[in-house]
């Protein structure tokens, strides 16, 4: 939510710092995101002074330019090289002197400096509108009427506008607050608390409408008022649309609104000044001179205002004259029916809208605009005619023409007032604070609360039509607290706790351990959004994919089923950002349904599983003094997975080798022959959809498997062995495709007890050992905990492991 701070200053009997009303903002829920200096031109047109061209000659190397001299004021006139065709002698220009920063309306800024021209020095710049942001015209320099003074500075002359812009962070609830007269109010509901002023916001006046006749009656009819309860509207005839007057356009612009015409500027005014949307239709194109509020059938077509065709939904309410639609009802115009140049007779909607049904047709039809955000949250429904009035008046005011019908207000069921009782125990328990009757009264009345019931226990209030989110009590309290300030909440000697006790905690202490363990690697955790891009996956990949109905955007339209594409993401943004050794990891959740794929599926058929992913990109090491850069590799990331299993007690890992569609060299972990993770390098066809011109690693584990196998393992604390470890080395010729996991399986089959740890030392491949043919050299230990192992004990396994390998690798031991 955007504010304008001199807009809001209108609204308030007393004026505020800019500073404080940020305070003030934040301490009652509004909080301020960004507090900024608006400017209508670009540097507020510091150090542009008037000045006035002496003489103006033709340069003595240049055809097109011109050597003028030109009196600034301060006593000394400046000699300035001037390109433009209309500079003459006697004009009052606008002058850049030396010093001075100027802004253009397209481009950079520019600092002016003494500078030779065609060996001429010049010093400064005699200016064009668009050279100093006051447009877009440089068919030459500016020249301003004769009695201008000179040596003013421009700033004083043009008085270009200027503002304090707050973006507001606002809550979904507060749609109280979606505009500036509701913010008003807030403030002045703190100042009454906190200053003990009896102040209230300036109300926007409407106190001067009258029908001046009754030549142009639309009659309203209402088939759905469920989806709209009440519907608002007045004819205006004659009315001329032209450009908006200058002050109107600036609040709109500062509030970062583009001036469209002086209609549909003021019903955008109206919108921010009061929060009440509203919709121009031109009158002449309602057919049958009747609105009628409706639902059409499903499918029929209907052509925006951004000249495309929409498929409707019967759900969708519209806005229908007697014979076809006109506007999607609170979401967007249609193309036939809205105001344009030649309109002459407008009729002005101001309605309340079901905000649950507009949000499911803004989302259906990717259609979201102002005016469907604030009905989605609520709005005023008491305001509709009085604002209908206001806004009536300035298009009157603006635009000409005469009230041509009575206002037609069509609500059928009246709208009660919540009414909330809240006991003054509980006002102390949910606050921590025991307020004063008066100071409770006080601030829900500057609110716009109306006090039913006072009593020695409890207090009874009617809630506002501008607050439909409060019918609690705690609701109350909350409102209380706030324009009380959360900061002037006491804090108690001593605080009651009860300590949670939580049953199933090991996932979590497990997980705690992997992440320190990372981290301690030089890790860093990262966290993606479970929500991704369907472009991402193919058709057979998101039939088991759970797809979003009603998607944030074009690019958040499923959820994920790994996370490897959100990780890939990761890895491009820090590579764009020149961060390209990485080493990332997360504990995520992916999502799949039990079959295929379907609009909707009851609960239960979709699945949330936890994963851990791990990414590993860039070097290993950098240059440094001592040693080159090393590359990072599949061998770290395979590593570092098997420290983390060993690191939770897993040792029975067994590793396989398979093909995946966007891995290359992958490797799956097992345990009891299901599958719980597995790693491997990006394929470069997938990092290309990324952008990603580096290798990237990456592995992904269920992390809720591991966890339980985590804790099934029966971890004991045991001393050092008090007999030494012995180990023997073998160097073997295999084929060169052969992979390291089938030695290692070949070698657990002999099942030598006492062989703790085999490892690859050493590969050789060279064309002497034979085509087709790589050495390599393994290192085998063995351990007896109970006694010192013998040579003939070592000799008689190592004969066992070797025979093995040779019968089923058909290695080759080198002697």
């Amino acid at each position: 939510m955007t504010i304008s701070y001199k807009w809001l200053s209108e609204y308030l009997p007393v004026t505020v710092d800019p500073e404080r009303l940020s305070r003030i903002l934040t301490s009652i829920g509004l909080e301020v995101e960004s507090m900024y200096k608006y400017e209508e031109v670009k540097g507020g047109m510091k150090g542009l002074v008037i000045g006035e061209v002496l003489s103006a000659e033709k340069h003595p190397n240049a055809d097109k330019l011109t050597l003028t001299k030109v009196n600034t004021g301060n006593g000394d006139s400046l000699q300035i090289v001037c390109g433009a065709p209309n500079v003459a002698a006697g004009q009052k220009v606008v002058v850049a002197t030396v010093g001075t920063t100027i802004y253009p309306t397209e481009g950079d800024p520019l600092t002016m400096k003494v500078a030779k021209i065609r060996s001429v020095e010049s010093y400064g710049m005699i200016c064009a509108e668009d050279e100093i942001g006051l447009g877009t015209s440089h068919a030459g320099i500016m020249v301003l009427p004769e009695d201008v003074k000179v040596g003013t500075p421009a700033v004083d002359y043009f008085q270009p506008f200027d503002d304090i812009i707050y973006e507001i962070g606002l809550t979904p609830n507060r749609m109280d607050a979606m505009s500036h007269w509701g913010v008003a109010r807030d403030i002045c509901a703190y100042l009454n608390h906190h200053d003990k002023a009896d102040i209230k916001p300036k109300l926007p006046n409407n106190n001067g409408f009258k029908v001046d006749n009754t030549s142009l009656p639309v009659e309203v009819v209402i088939e759905n008022d469920k989806a709209c309860p009440r519907y608002s509207g007045v004819s205006i005839a004659n009315v001329a649309v032209k450009e908006s007057p200058k002050w109107l356009q600036q609040k709109l612009k500062a509030i970062g609104l583009r001036p469209i015409n002086n209609i549909v500027d003021i019903t955008n005014f109206i919108q921010h000044e009061t929060g009440q949307p509203l919709h121009a239709f031109d009158a002449d194109r309602i057919g049958g001179k009747k609105v009628v509020v409706k639902n059409l059938p499903e499918s029929s077509p209907f052509v925006t205002l951004d000249e495309k065709e929409r498929k409707l939904s019967a759900d969708d309410l519209m806005i229908c004259d007697a014979t076809e639609g006109m506007c999607i009802a609170g979401v967007f115009g249609g193309l036939h029916s809205g105001v344009t140049d030649t309109t002459k007779n407008i009729f002005l909607e101001s309605a309340f809208f079901d905000g649950i049904t507009l949000r499911k047709t803004s989302f259906r039809h990717g259609l979201r605009t102002d005016a469907a955000t604030r009905f989605e949250k609520g709005t005023d429904i008491s305001a509709t005619v009085n604002v209908l009035k206001r806004a009536a008046l300035m298009i009157k005011e603006l635009g000409g023409g005469e009230i041509a019908s009575e206002v037609v207000d069509v609500y059928p069921a009246k709208k009660d007032k919540t009414e909330v009782a809240v006991k003054w125990h509980y006002i102390k328990k949910l606050s921590g604070k025991n307020y004063h009757p008066d100071a409770v009264k006080n601030i829900l009345t500057s609110l716009g609360f109306e006090m039913i019931k006072e009593g020695i226990d409890e207090i009874r209030v009617s809630v506002p039509y501008h607050k439909p989110d409060i019918s609690l009590p705690a609701d109350i309290v909350e409102e209380i607290v706030r324009i009380d300030g959360l900061d002037n909440i006491e804090i108690p000697d001593a605080i009651t706790i009860t300590p949670a006790v939580e049953e199933n905690y090991s996932a979590e202490v497990y997980r705690e351990k992997v992440a320190n363990y990372l981290a301690g690697l030089g890790f860093n955790e990262m966290m993606t959004n479970s929500i991704t891009n369907a472009a991402y996956y193919s058709e057979e990949e998101q039939q088991s994919m759970v797809k979003m109905i009603n998607s944030l955007s074009a690019e958040l339209n499923i959820m994920r089923n790994s996370l490897f594409e959100t990780s890939l993401e990761v890895v491009a943004h820090n590579l764009n950002h020149k961060n390209n050794s990485l080493r990332l990891f997360e504990f995520g959740k992916a999502y799949s349904t039990s079959g295929a794929a379907k609009p909707a599926l009851p609960a239960g058929r979709y699945t949330e599983l936890d994963r851990l992913a791990i990414v590993i990109s860039g070097n290993k090491t950098e240059d440094n003094w001592k040693q080159k850069a090393v590359a990072s590799d599949f061998y770290l990331l395979k590593g570092t997975a098997e420290a983390i299993f060993r690191s939770l007690g897993i040792l029975d890992i067994a590793v396989e080798t398979v093909a995946v569609p966007k891995l290359d060299n992958y490797l799956v972990f097992k345990y009891n022959r299901e599958i719980i993770g597995g790693t491997g390098e990006v394929k470069k066809t997938v990092l290309s959809k990324f952008g990603i011109k580096q290798p990237v690693y990456y592995a992904e584990f269920s992390w809720a498997q591991i966890a339980a196998i985590a804790a099934q393992q029966n971890r004991k604390v045991k001393e050092l062995p008090k007999y030494p470890a012995v180990q023997r080395d073998i160097s073997m010729v295999v084929p060169k495709e052969l992979a390291w996991e089938q030695v290692e399986q070949t070698v657990q089959k002999v099942k030598i007890s006492t062989l703790q740890e085999v490892r690859l030392f050493d590969i050789f491949e060279s064309e002497k050992l034979g085509a087709g043919k790589k050495s390599v050299a393994v290192n085998f230990t063995f351990l007896d905990e109970q006694k010192t192992l013998t040579d003939k004990e070592i000799d008689g396994w190592m004969n066992k492991i070797m025979t093995s390998l040779e019968k089923e690798l058909s290695a080759e031991i080198r002697k």
